[in-house]
């Protein structure tokens, strides 16, 4: 069961140069990924006057998000693994991919980047701020939650099948193309109904920005229920392993 290959790790672990090497990874990927995705959202504001929300607009997002995503996975697969996500890091954790102590490293600098990109953006832009997520119109917060178990879990199971099973031969040299595919993809569905998240930091990064928290707790309890139930379902059934070491990189 993938439940008894979760590993606490040390303490030591978090001062380890390879392990502060990869959070600097996870920042900088980060702040590319929530830099350009965020960005271009206040992009589509600037230039529509702040209108009300298009078809167009969606596309951009979801483009954007998919572009930035590809470069920024791929940007840290040799050094971090490329999680981008704190609900990635999570369900590795769940499957025995990488220890608490490793993984808890990772979460502070996703979270780190997204908070830098988002005043980063804020000051680029001349004290734009991009708003925090939440649910949109006629959606209550128990619709985004199932939105984002679902969405995240589609998500963290690619990342599984593309990336972390040791079966997965030459498709692994995409996976930074499909998993960015599949968050836009996601982010065309959910975007218009609670934002499309999927990704704990970059609902963090905004809401720090603007100081927003009152659905905050959706797009944190759905992605890591969504990436749990993934990394369980693919490791108890696709996975025959016992590794407590980080997701493998691209080109293993």
């Amino acid at each position: 069961m993938a439940m008894n290959r979760i590993a606490i790790g040390h303490s030591g672990e978090a001062s380890h140069p390879d392990v502060l090497k990869a959070a600097l990874a996870e920042f900088i990927s980060m702040l590319i990924f929530v830099f350009a995705g965020q960005g271009s959202g206040m992009a589509f504001a600037k230039i529509t006057g702040g209108g009300e929300p298009t078809a167009a607009g969606l596309v951009a997002a979801a483009l954007a998000h998919a572009f930035a995503l590809i470069v920024a996975i791929s940007v840290g697969a040799n050094v971090s693994g490329g999680h981008v996500n704190p609900a990635v890091t999570f369900g590795a954790f769940i499957g025995g991919n990488i220890t608490l102590f490793r993984a808890m490293v990772y979460w502070i600098a996703q979270l780190l980047g997204a908070v830098f990109a988002s005043f980063l953006l804020q000051f680029s832009t001349g004290g734009i701020i991009a708003g925090a997520f939440a649910p949109g119109e006629g959606v209550g917060a128990w619709n985004a939650l199932v939105f984002e178990i679902v969405m995240t879990f589609g998500l963290v199971y690619t990342v599984y099948a593309t990336a972390v099973d040791p079966k997965k031969g030459n498709i692994g040299i995409i996976a930074p193309i499909v998993i960015g595919l599949l968050v836009g993809a996601n982010i065309l569905a959910g975007g218009a109904f609670e934002g499309a998240s999927m990704n704990p930091a970059v609902a963090f990064g905004p809401a720090v920005a603007t100081w927003t928290w009152e659905y905050h707790w959706v797009y944190w309890l759905g992605p890591f229920v969504g990436a749990g139930i993934a990394a369980f379902v693919y490791e108890t059934f696709f996975i025959a392993h016992n590794s407590h070491a980080q997701l493998p990189t691209l080109d293993q």
